[in-house]
């Protein structure tokens, strides 16, 4: 683990030198901003929409285009990014008039949570207009098209998920204020706050982040203090992770320079998860520099661990079609190929067509996932 983390320091580059090396004039750029900047920028929207409407001419947005086509896989981040094209939003054009009466709406009740220096969560954005928005996920697409036009992340414009992640183990931080000791917290820990712009001062003597796909696991983890075993923090995003598990784990990665090691199922859909941690995801790539952690190790549970530790055939599992098929398409993903001992992974299980779930470990005892097969794991460094 020491040399791991040593490894991380010595090749870790300040984001700026990257981008000397990288042409970036054809990609989509947003940064943090202050929330009057942000504020200042909507303000600035609505009077060039005024002015267009005095002038006779109606009004318009030009939005990024968020599409897969206008997306890119950058190696030297390790980040899917997005290119410079856009997309009119016009109010005089009929297939467009509810995406642009949609995007003003939102801007609209943005700006009014700035000014009142408030968070609030995507569902109560949603509410404040049920009829205009219809759905949630058409209100929850037009934020982020918000964020991507003003060109912030999208905590800067207040509105945040609601809590999913949890976190457990040798880590402190200040959050708005309050002290938070996660070895202090109950058996399951903190919830990750989405406000993950209000912590400051995070301090840890952990080794590593144990980055754990499935709470079940993570629970039996809490439960058993394996971080008072191993000197590590714990989190979790239940399985597909929601922004602010993503955006913490980054946070905190960036600030302590520890390794972060991943255990997640045998399957295609835990390599998937795990893609999102490490390069982001395609709804949301014009914010992957503050989403991302890149260079997670896979500590387990690995195709090879199925017959290392001899898992009993009842606890294997035939691999349906699906995922067959999104196991072809995650070996030709960046960044497995640049990793050729994920891709003999990944072979291995598509040729033995079995897969695993992190519970299946418990055949050979509840608490073998904390007392033998992660110590094992970790004490021969079994991480690739």
């Amino acid at each position: 683990i020491r040399q791991c983390r040593e490894e991380l320091k010595a090749k870790k580059i300040a984001p700026a030198e990257i981008a000397k090396a990288i042409d970036m004039s054809e990609m989509h750029i947003v940064t943090d901003m202050q929330s009057e900047e942000v504020a200042l920028a909507i303000e600035t929207l609505f009077v060039d929409a005024v002015e267009s409407i005095i002038r006779g001419e109606s009004f318009s947005f030009a939005v990024p285009s968020r599409s897969a086509g206008n997306q890119i896989y950058i190696s030297a981040l390790d980040q899917v990014v997005l290119k410079t094209n856009v997309a009119e939003r016009s109010f005089v054009h009929a297939k467009q008039v509810r995406k642009t009466a949609l995007l003003a709406r939102v801007l609209s009740l943005v700006h009014e949570v700035i000014r009142k220096g408030i968070h609030v969560t995507k569902r109560d954005l949603f509410y404040t207009d049920v009829k205009l928005f219809v759905k949630q996920e058409d209100s929850d697409g037009v934020l982020e098209d918000a964020a991507c036009m003003i060109g912030c992340p999208r905590n800067c414009l207040h509105v945040v998920a609601a809590e999913k992640g949890l976190v457990v183990g040798r880590l402190q931080f200040y959050e708005d204020g309050d002290l938070i000791d996660c070895t202090r917290m109950g058996i399951t820990g903190k919830a990750i706050p989405s406000t993950v712009d209000k912590i400051s001062d995070i301090s840890s003597d952990a080794e590593f982040i144990l980055l754990v796909e499935k709470d079940a696991a993570y629970n039996r983890l809490a439960e058993d203090r394996f971080y008072n075993q191993f000197p590590c923090i714990l989190i979790t995003g239940k399985g597909q992770p929601d922004v602010a598990t993503r955006a913490f784990l980054h946070r905190v990665t960036s600030e302590l320079q520890i390794p972060v090691l991943a255990f997640v199922d045998a399957d295609p859909y835990g390599l998937k998860i795990l893609s999102v941690y490490m390069s982001g995801s395609k709804s949301m790539s014009y914010d992957a520099a503050s989403l991302t952690t890149p260079d997670i190790k896979w500590l387990g549970l690995r195709p090879s661990d199925l017959d290392t530790f001899d898992l009993p055939d009842q606890c294997r599992l035939p691999m349906t079609s699906k995922d067959i098929e999104m196991g072809k398409q995650l070996i030709e993903e960046a960044f497995i190929q640049k990793n050729p001992k994920w891709c003999k992974e990944l072979n291995k299980m598509l040729q033995s067509k079995q897969k695993a779930e992190i519970q299946a470990l418990s055949a050979f005892g509840f608490q073998f996932v904390s007392k033998v097969y992660l110590p094992t794991k970790l004490r021969r460094g079994d991480w690739i």
